[in-house]
């Protein structure tokens, strides 16, 4: 292992965070085994509360299952459109793309294992939740490996978690964080589809940086 990286290898990883996007459209072109193993070997090196690793990975090829899954989508879908007061904001919405369970080759959803080393992980009693944030950091880091592979993972969300988590037959205290959609692209857009679609900008990172407490500004220009 290299203790540094050259300036052409730290662009490399610069470049493939930029160039992440949320996928919804997909080519229909198989996964090749490999690429799938190298993405959750990826994964599988997050870093994770007292080394708990608490992540599981089910894969779901039943066309029923998706089938299932996919209209926990539609129902749940709708339920949020409803909730959107503007008609114009409603509008957008309605036609945005935000799933692409059927059209993907490859479904995964990833589960956290709230049980796994119990009764004491170390560094998590003061944060029970951080079980929960080492799976998220597992999930990044299949998003960034996939990105580099030139596979596009689409995160659906819009689902009953609890329907869900009974449709994929989880044990008690095995909760399900997210559902992903994995395939190659139609396209890498060059910008985030809610971007492009004008549901919301990027946010000044200037405006989010605090010095000591919540609301006062730091410049990251000015530090020594």
């Amino acid at each position: 292992m290299h203790d540094t990286f050259s300036k052409e290898e730290q662009e490399v990883i610069y470049r493939v965070i930029r160039a992440r996007r949320d996928i919804r459209h997909f080519s229909g072109k198989p996964v090749p085994k490999d690429a799938l193993k190298r993405i959750l070997e990826a994964a599988h090196f997050a870093p994770s509360v007292g080394f708990m690793q608490p992540w599981n990975f089910i894969f779901v090829n039943s066309y029923a299952l998706r089938r299932s899954i996919k209209d926990q989508f539609i129902k749940t879908n709708r339920e949020q459109l409803e909730k959107i007061p503007e008609a114009q904001r409603k509008k957008l919405y309605r036609d945005l793309k935000l799933e692409g369970i059927m059209e993907a080759p490859v479904n995964v959803a990833v589960t956290c294992d709230r049980n796994r080393d119990a009764p004491f992980v170390l560094g998590r009693g003061p944060m029970p939740e951080t079980d929960l944030f080492s799976t998220c950091l597992a999930i990044q880091n299949m998003w960034l490996a996939a990105r580099a592979e030139g596979i596009g993972i689409g995160w659906v969300s819009i689902l009953d978690q609890e329907k869900t988590e009974k449709l994929l037959k989880l044990p008690e205290g095995v909760r399900l964080v997210a559902y992903l959609c994995i395939g190659y692209p139609v396209e890498f857009r060059p910008r985030p589809m809610l971007e492009e679609k004008g549901w919301k900008n990027r946010l000044d990172l200037s405006k989010l940086i605090y010095e000591n407490e919540w609301g006062n500004p730091l410049d990251l220009e000015q530090m020594e």
